[in-house]
């Protein structure tokens, strides 16, 4: 039986999601949520989800929310995706955590203000500080990575998956590539792998579909 992961394309941690079932290996398909017109917030879905969010994986009787479990669940079970050691492991996860705190988090809202609202709506002030924040942790990721292939150990694994995933997207949020080379670099590696595919080419739903 495939897991189904409830997604749309345009979601960075759904993306994240859908990269880790792909490079594990595991037999899967997406289930396209119509989050722009409500689809996640009606009651039906929150039957799935309380939170009413996507990423939802739905694996025979076991049903996850929030891309960091998922990814944890996804490595957990394939034997793939994670440390070689305990030592390891804690460290993937000090960078999950720090990516849904410092990186992801502020990239998802970012470009979500700069794209997919109506520009009189736009809150510029709150876009200019956030573009900050996100300078910061560019640095420190690009800095970790001049000094490493991947975000830990000697393979990839869902540290690098919950770090890269919105960097993939082509909609501005204030990040260009060749500002930071060691960054450049590593998501060059990622894209290498069999079977990556870009976000829109991965999940179903895709901003030209609301044209």
């Amino acid at each position: 039986m495939n897991a189904k992961l409830y997604c749309f394309g345009e979601s960075g941690p759904a993306y994240k999601a859908a990269l880790a079932l792909t490079f594990a290996d595991m037999d899967w398909e997406p289930v396209y949520v119509d989050f722009f017109n409500g689809e996640s917030r009606t009651p039906e879905f929150r039957e799935i989800n309380e939170m009413g969010e996507v990423p939802v994986l739905v694996d025979g009787d076991v049903t996850l929310t929030q891309s960091g479990v998922i990814l944890d669940y996804i490595s957990s079970k394939t034997g793939k995706l994670g440390g070689r050691s305990a030592a390891e492991r804690r460290e993937i996860l000090r960078w999950m955590f720090w990516d849904n705190h410092k990186l992801s988090g502020v990239i998802g809202s970012t470009r979500f203000l700069l794209n997919f609202i109506p520009p009189e709506k736009r809150p510029e002030a709150v876009i200019s500080f956030q573009q900050a924040r996100l300078k910061s942790a560019y640095a420190v990721l690009d800095k970790h990575l001049g000094g490493a292939a991947w975000m830990v150990g000697d393979q990839v694994t869902i540290a690098d998956l919950s770090c890269c995933g919105f960097f993939y997207y082509p909609e501005p949020f204030g990040f260009d590539r060749k500002d930071w080379p060691h960054i450049d670099r590593w998501l060059d590696r990622i894209a290498a792998l069999p079977g990556w595919k870009a976000p829109y080419d991965l999940m179903p739903g895709n901003p030209s579909d609301r044209a």
